[in-house]
């Protein structure tokens, strides 16, 4: 087979760019091979993990499932135009703060579901956000940090200050402190 060679105008981030590509590849695969934007990361490449999610026309998509001509000439958003020269964006900063990201490899997909969430609805829900990044899988973490992240950012975006609950970042105190020894399981002998 052999392979044919489009060329195409993209609008990735605010920039227009031209570029020539197989007629074949993926968003995800001129995202990443031929503009050099690795942010939006390979993941299982069957449209189940969410880590290749970025934002066409403002609405999130697996780039992995979408082909790239037809994303020519539409307004598209990856992690790399989430920051604003040195400012990091409302979730970007929040995620940082309480470590919502473990090994990181989710963490683009996740932001990008989330960025289209917030633009939408400006106080979702713990449930609305479930429901909203329920196509992302993370291996890492329990997904508690990322809910409270993406909160954060919510009241961040509002005007308001939000500082991360203590327990995120401490963790919670010992739940059998003032339980007895009998009620916390243990036996005094």
């Amino acid at each position: 087979m052999s392979d044919t060679v489009r060329t195409g105008a993209f609008a990735v981030n605010g920039e227009h760019r031209t570029v020539a590509y197989p007629a074949h590849h993926t968003l995800l695969e001129v995202l990443r091979e031929e503009l050099g934007l690795t942010g939006t990361k390979h993941g299982c490449e069957l449209g189940e993990c969410g880590t290749c999610t970025v934002l066409v026309d403002g609405t999130p998509i697996l780039s992995c499932l979408m082909l790239a001509a037809d994303c020519e000439e539409r307004p598209i958003e990856t992690v790399e135009g989430l920051q604003r020269a040195n400012e990091l964006h409302p979730l970007q900063a929040t995620f940082a703060d309480l470590g919502a990201a473990q090994c990181g490899y989710c963490t683009p997909g996740i932001l990008m579901a989330a960025k289209a969430l917030l633009e939408t609805n400006d106080r979702p829900t713990r449930g609305e956000i479930r429901s909203a990044l329920a196509g992302n899988l993370c291996r890492c973490t329990g997904y508690i940090k990322i809910l409270e992240a993406v909160e954060g950012a919510a009241a961040r975006l509002r005007g308001e200050t939000w500082e991360p609950p203590a327990e995120s970042l401490y963790g919670s105190t010992d739940p059998t402190s003032g339980a007895s020894a009998e009620q916390s399981g243990r036996q005094k002998k």
